[in-house]
């Protein structure tokens, strides 16, 4: 009788590190995906800061720029952009464009980690 109780309770263990380890995996997994669409978010609110002439002397502007200059991965940044637009609204066609590749990126790997990293 006590080999059938101590195995009842041996497999019991491995279910429940099995379900913490899903659980962990599946808190990391949201995670990654809130981290990657909160950054694309800060790069399509700067792209729209461009786009609406918004006010540079202001410091939330400043901020959301900043920190899209600091996410756009360098390979989108609007001193040496990926595509240069050369016309008069070169500016906002410059970061819009730019910008929105860096945030479609984001996306597509923050879902596809999530995905990778879910139970």
């Amino acid at each position: 009788m006590s080999k059938m109780a101590d195995k009842a309770t041996h497999e019991g263990t491995g279910s429940s590190a099995t379900l913490t380890v899903a659980r962990i995996r599946g808190v990391v997994s949201r995670a990654v995906w809130v981290v990657c669409l909160s950054l694309a978010l800060v790069l399509a609110a700067a792209a729209f800061s461009f786009a609406l002439d918004a006010n540079d002397n202001n410091d939330l502007v400043q901020l959301v720029r900043d920190l899209a200059n600091t996410f756009d991965l360098g390979f989108f940044d609007l001193d040496n952009p990926v595509k240069e637009f050369k016309d008069p609204n070169s500016e906002v066609k410059n970061a819009l464009f730019n910008y929105g590749i860096a945030a479609v990126i984001y996306l597509i790997v923050g879902r596809f980690l999530e995905r990778l990293i879910r139970p």
